[in-house]
């Protein structure tokens, strides 16, 4: 954390942006006008899900990787029927409340929560996995990582789900007029999550960033095809934690978060080359968004 703040240009993971604060602003984000990405997947959700239980077939487990309020799973547990149910988020105080949610909705599944971080792999602690395993990462949260750091997570799920796979929704090139105020509301949701990142910040190393200080910067990089929030120094200030300092000049950003976007066709090929046996997908009427299915 610390040395993505001294590097240059200075960064963060986007994990930060999700204590309990962050979690509750991000719900609020999906109910926005401009953020299509989840409405449009419970689209997907409510016209295919039968079908993504007959590909998909039995499941012992069902893993919900960065879960949030588990109301993805929620959605479609009743269509694929799994024996367990097993929610992974960061953020654990607001995980507790969801997998309760789900256990009063489903009394006779087994539920349980795993406080965890798991951006640097998704492998779980001994005991989670029983049987043919699921893993359900919604959201397009893949996005998050560069290709190559997909790469790698993918692989990593894969080596779990031997027998079982993954199911995934992945955000798709649209245009620019729909991508960047889904990511920019004319609210400031949006720009009131990615500054709630510095109080958090404050929280996890004792900095002493000023929120007032910085104005939240979001856009569309064609080149690298992601979108890219920033917060910027609104002029030139130092930040400081024990141990450490930082200067910032006027204008200087600090980088909080990609999220990529795919075509069908790279995603796909983003699956085979993590070793992915075979894929198939469903897309909403105008093609903005995927749900893939991964056999491990």
């Amino acid at each position: 954390m610390i040395s993505g703040l001294l590097a240059t240009p200075a960064h963060t993971s986007p994990k930060y942006l999700y204590d309990r604060l962050g979690s509750r602003l991000f719900e609020a984000i999906t109910e926005l006008p401009e953020y299509y990405p989840t409405r449009t997947e419970a689209a997907i959700f409510d016209a295919h899900a039968l079908d993504m239980a007959r590909a998909i077939g039995a499941i012992d487990t069902l893993v919900d990787l960065g879960a949030g309020n588990c109301a993805k799973a929620l959605r479609l547990i009743p269509a694929l029927c799994p024996a367990r149910y097993v929610a992974v988020d960061i953020s654990a105080d607001f995980l507790a409340e969801a997998i309760a949610e789900v256990q009063r909705q489903h009394p006779a599944l087994e539920v349980s929560g795993l406080g965890l971080d798991f951006s640097a792999s998704p492998a779980l602690p001994g005991g989670s996995l029983r049987g043919r395993s699921v893993f359900f990462y919604p959201g397009s949260s893949i996005g998050n990582f560069t290709p190559a750091e997909a790469h790698h997570f993918l692989a990593g799920v894969r080596r779990q789900a031997v027998g079982g796979g993954l199911l995934i929704g992945v955000d798709l090139v649209k245009p620019i007029e729909v991508l960047e105020p889904a990511y920019d509301d004319a609210l400031g949701v949006t720009a009131a999550f990615n500054l709630n990142l510095l109080r958090h910040l404050n929280h996890l190393i004792a900095s002493d960033f000023n929120a007032r200080e910085w104005r939240h910067v979001a856009f569309f990089n064609r080149t690298d095809s992601r979108i890219e929030m920033h917060l910027e120094a609104r002029h030139a200030l130092s930040v400081s934690w024990p141990g450490g300092e930082r200067r910032f000049a006027a204008g200087e950003r600090l980088h909080t978060e990609n999220s990529y976007k795919y075509s069908v066709e790279s995603f796909a090929a983003l699956l085979r080359d993590a070793g992915f046996a075979r894929s198939e997908h469903w897309l909403d009427a105008r093609g903005w968004f995927a749900v893939f299915w991964a056999q491990g």
